[in-house]
Order: C-alpha cells, then sequence, then structure tokens
C-alpha cells in the first residue's frame, strides 16, 4: 500500500502558521506518528478499498434481508393472522440460513414490519430488484425462499400465492413462471417432510417428485431432461450467485436446492438408464 504523507505536510503547514520554523517541525512530527497510525489501521482493515467495500456489502446485505424477511411476513399475515407456527417455521428458515445475532435481530425486525397493515410491498420488491440489478437467476433464488416458506406448513394460502404472483409481476416473471416455481417446490419440501418422519434415511428420492423437481413429464427424452438439469444447477451455482452479490447466507438455501435438483436428477437417470 502507498504511504500517506497527509499528516506531515498538514502537520508542516499549520505548525508554521502557529510558531513559525520551530512549529513547522513540531507540526511535521506529529503528522509522522498520525500518518504512521492512519497507515497501520488501514493495513489491519484491508486498505481504503476493502473498507469501502465492506460497507457496500453490508449495506447489501441489509437491503436484501430486510426485502426477503418483510415480504415473508407480509405473506404470513395474508391468511388473516400470523400463527405460532408460521413464526416458528420463519426461524426454522432463519437456523437453516444460520443468522445469528445482530443479523437474526435485524430478519426478525424486518418480518415484523411486513405484518403491518400498510407495509408498501410494491417499493420493497422495487428496491430489491434495484439493488440486485434485476438480475435473474438472483430474483428466482429470492423467489423461492418465499415459496419455501410458504410452503413450510405444506400448504400455499391462496392469497399468499396472489402476493406471489405479483412479486413475482414486478420481478418479471408470469404466472406460469411463478407455479412451476411453486410445484418445484412443493415436491422439495415433500420430499423432506417424508425423509424427517422415517427413522432411517430415505433410500432415494421418488421419481414423482423427481420430475416435479426438475419440472419435466416422465415422457421427456433424456435431451430434454439433461437439458432442464443443466439449466437448473446453472441458475443454483453458488459461486455464480456469490458473484453477484447473494449473501451467504442465502447461498445455503441454494446449495440445499442444488442438491435437491442433483438428487432428482440421479433418481430419474438410474430409471431410464441415461448415461
Amino acid at each position: 500500500m502507498r504511504k500517506s504523507n497527509w499528516g506531515k505536510i498538514l502537520g508542516l503547514i499549520f505548525g508554521s502558521m502557529m510558531f513559525n520554523i520551530p512549529g513547522a517541525i513540531i507540526g511535521f512530527i506529529i503528522g509522522y506518528y498520525f500518518d504512521k497510525g492512519y497507515a497501520q489501521a488501514l493495513s489491519d482493515s484491508g486498505g481504503f478499498s476493502s473498507l469501502m467495500r465492506r460497507k457496500v456489502s453490508l449495506k447489501n446485505r441489509a437491503i436484501f434481508f430486510h426485502s426477503l424477511f418483510s415480504i415473508m411476513g407480509h405473506i404470513a399475515k395474508s391468511s388473516g393472522r400470523v400463527t405460532e407456527n408460521d413464526i416458528a417455521l420463519a426461524s426454522v428458515l432463519m437456523d437453516r440460513m444460520g443468522l445469528n445475532g445482530e443479523l437474526r435481530k435485524e430478519a426478525q425486525t424486518a418480518y415484523r414490519e411486513g405484518k403491518q397493515a400498510h407495509f408498501p410491498v410494491e417499493e420493497t420488491v422495487i428496491e430489491f430488484k434495484n439493488y440486485c440489478y434485476a438480475r435473474r437467476d438472483f430474483m428466482l433464488i429470492y423467489l423461492e425462499i418465499q415459496i419455501q416458506a410458504a410452503l413450510a406448513n405444506g400448504q400455499l394460502h391462496p392469497k399468499a400465492r396472489d402476493i406471489l404472483y405479483s412479486i413475482g409481476a414486478i420481478l418479471g416473471f408470469n404466472k406460469l413462471t411463478i407455479d412451476g416455481i411453486i410445484k418445484q417446490n412443493e415436491a422439495s419440501t415433500h420430499y423432506h417432510q417424508k425423509g424427517r418422519q422415517k427413522t432411517a434415511q430415505p433410500t432415494g428420492m421418488s421419481l414423482n417428485y423427481a420430475y416435479q423437481i426438475l419440472g419435466i413429464k416422465e415422457s421427456d427424452d433424456a435431451k430434454t431432461i439433461k437439458k432442464a438439469y443443466k439449466k437448473l444447477m446453472a441458475q443454483h451455482h453458488p459461486d455464480k450467485l456469490s458473484a453477484q452479490g447473494l449473501p451467504e447466507q442465502a447461498l445455503k438455501l441454494a446449495k440445499e436446492k442444488a442438491q435437491d435438483i442433483q438428487a432428482a436428477y440421479e433418481a430419474i437417470k438410474q430409471h431410464k438408464g441415461i448415461k
């Protein structure tokens, strides 16, 4: 890192202005130690550019989680009232994402804000869209997390579906696409619920769930199946999503979804003998 001399220069100027030559010398010495401390502080933090990146990262993280959990709270409230079960499910999602300390408090505060009667849904979603520069895969993960939360108790309330349609429209997804994402996540939710109900680890994914997760039909050929699989895996690639600004906590859910996609593809491959 290039050494800073601003402290010595300013110390020299102000010292000479106040006390002529002796003051200039004293000012230069004070400035020297200021520069030394300033340089050390920047070195310890990774430099000025590192400090700026950290501020931007914290701001982006705050926007993402505020939008995510406030909309989640709004969806939970849409059925009439937020139940203890809804709050418990939101807490489980925070656990899955590894949210602790201040970050968890931020998420909980946002969730409560979303339950308010006049919560600005459209403005909140637009702010999120601007934050992620309308990157489709990034917005898709956001929608998937919202749908996972709405489906956590196994059912999707009609009013919750309407809100998801509205959010999707703002982000550029039509109802057909939203319905497809809902079906995929319904299959994943049921698959994991059945797995938790068994004392032993399930031997594999059922073909019915597998086809729903990949968004394909049993009659589709190997080429179509491979294409669907590769597209979904590309959409959930952690390195790409991380580069686009998805917080590491949310990446955990993207990785879980990628594992489901992989399990679905393996089940279909084995059944159809795809190489």
